[in-house]
Protein backbone atom coordinates (compact mmCIF):
# COMPACT_ATOMS: atom_id res chain seq x y z
CA UNK A 1 0.00 0.00 0.00
CA UNK A 2 0.95 3.50 -1.02
CA UNK A 3 0.61 6.97 0.96
CA UNK A 4 -0.20 9.49 -2.10
CA UNK A 5 0.74 12.96 -1.30
CA UNK A 6 -2.08 15.65 -2.77
CA UNK A 7 -1.72 18.94 -3.06
CA UNK A 8 -3.33 22.24 -4.09
CA UNK A 9 -6.81 21.10 -3.48
CA UNK A 10 -9.39 23.97 -3.68
CA UNK A 11 -10.27 24.18 -0.19
CA UNK A 12 -13.99 23.02 -0.67
CA UNK A 13 -13.01 20.05 -1.44
CA UNK A 14 -14.14 17.38 0.65
CA UNK A 15 -12.89 13.60 1.91
CA UNK A 16 -15.69 11.74 -0.16
CA UNK A 17 -14.74 14.26 -3.43
CA UNK A 18 -11.17 13.33 -3.07
CA UNK A 19 -12.34 9.44 -2.64
CA UNK A 20 -14.46 9.77 -5.87
CA UNK A 21 -11.59 10.75 -7.98
CA UNK A 22 -9.30 8.65 -6.80
CA UNK A 23 -11.65 5.69 -6.61
CA UNK A 24 -12.02 5.96 -10.56
CA UNK A 25 -7.96 4.68 -10.64
CA UNK A 26 -8.46 1.40 -7.96
CA UNK A 27 -9.51 0.78 -4.30
CA UNK A 28 -9.07 3.63 -1.98
CA UNK A 29 -8.06 2.31 1.63
CA UNK A 30 -7.89 5.87 2.97
CA UNK A 31 -8.81 9.93 2.43
CA UNK A 32 -7.41 12.49 4.98
CA UNK A 33 -7.76 15.97 4.16
CA UNK A 34 -5.88 18.51 6.25
CA UNK A 35 -6.78 21.58 8.39
CA UNK A 36 -5.10 24.41 10.07
CA UNK A 37 -4.85 23.14 14.10
CA UNK A 38 -5.74 26.84 14.92
CA UNK A 39 -8.56 27.85 12.76
CA UNK A 40 -10.23 24.25 11.71
CA UNK A 41 -9.40 25.63 7.92
CA UNK A 42 -9.02 23.72 4.96
CA UNK A 43 -5.15 23.86 4.37
CA UNK A 44 -5.40 22.77 0.98
CA UNK A 45 -3.83 19.56 1.22
CA UNK A 46 -4.28 15.73 2.12
CA UNK A 47 -3.23 12.16 1.78
CA UNK A 48 -4.99 9.20 -0.14
CA UNK A 49 -4.18 5.80 0.83
CA UNK A 50 -4.04 3.36 -1.92
CA UNK A 51 -2.64 0.06 -3.17
CA UNK A 52 0.89 0.22 -4.91
CA UNK A 53 -0.67 -0.30 -8.66
CA UNK A 54 -3.57 1.71 -8.34
CA UNK A 55 -1.40 4.25 -6.29
CA UNK A 56 1.15 4.20 -9.56
CA UNK A 57 -1.88 4.92 -11.86
CA UNK A 58 -3.52 7.72 -9.74
CA UNK A 59 -0.30 9.34 -9.72
CA UNK A 60 0.11 9.11 -13.87
CA UNK A 61 -3.45 10.11 -14.15
CA UNK A 62 -3.87 13.02 -11.69
CA UNK A 63 -0.88 14.98 -11.20
CA UNK A 64 -1.49 18.41 -12.74
CA UNK A 65 -5.65 17.37 -13.22
CA UNK A 66 -7.44 20.77 -12.92
CA UNK A 67 -9.84 19.99 -9.74
CA UNK A 68 -12.11 23.36 -8.83
CA UNK A 69 -10.10 25.24 -11.20
CA UNK A 70 -6.78 24.14 -9.65
CA UNK A 71 -3.88 21.72 -10.71
CA UNK A 72 -4.09 18.90 -8.21
CA UNK A 73 0.12 17.90 -7.32
CA UNK A 74 -0.24 13.79 -6.80
CA UNK A 75 2.84 12.11 -5.59
CA UNK A 76 4.33 9.16 -3.16
CA UNK A 77 4.23 11.29 0.14
CA UNK A 78 7.58 11.50 1.86
CA UNK A 79 7.94 10.79 5.55
CA UNK A 80 8.36 13.57 7.61
CA UNK A 81 11.85 13.51 9.57
CA UNK A 82 10.79 13.52 13.37
CA UNK A 83 11.41 16.56 15.28
CA UNK A 84 13.13 16.34 18.57
CA UNK A 85 10.64 15.74 21.32
CA UNK A 86 9.50 17.92 24.49
CA UNK A 87 9.36 21.68 24.10
CA UNK A 88 12.85 23.37 24.51
CA UNK A 89 13.48 26.98 26.09
CA UNK A 90 16.80 25.58 27.71
CA UNK A 91 15.28 26.37 31.27
CA UNK A 92 13.99 23.65 33.55
CA UNK A 93 10.89 23.80 36.01
CA UNK A 94 7.54 25.76 36.42
CA UNK A 95 6.50 28.81 35.99
CA UNK A 96 5.60 31.46 39.01
CA UNK A 97 7.72 33.89 40.60
CA UNK A 98 10.49 32.61 42.84
CA UNK A 99 11.58 35.51 44.49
Amino acid sequence: MKKLYVGNLPFSATDSEVNELFSQHGAVHSVALINDRETGRPRGFGFVEMDDEAAMAAIEKLNGFEMGGRPLRVNEAQERPRRGGGGGGGYGGGGGNRW
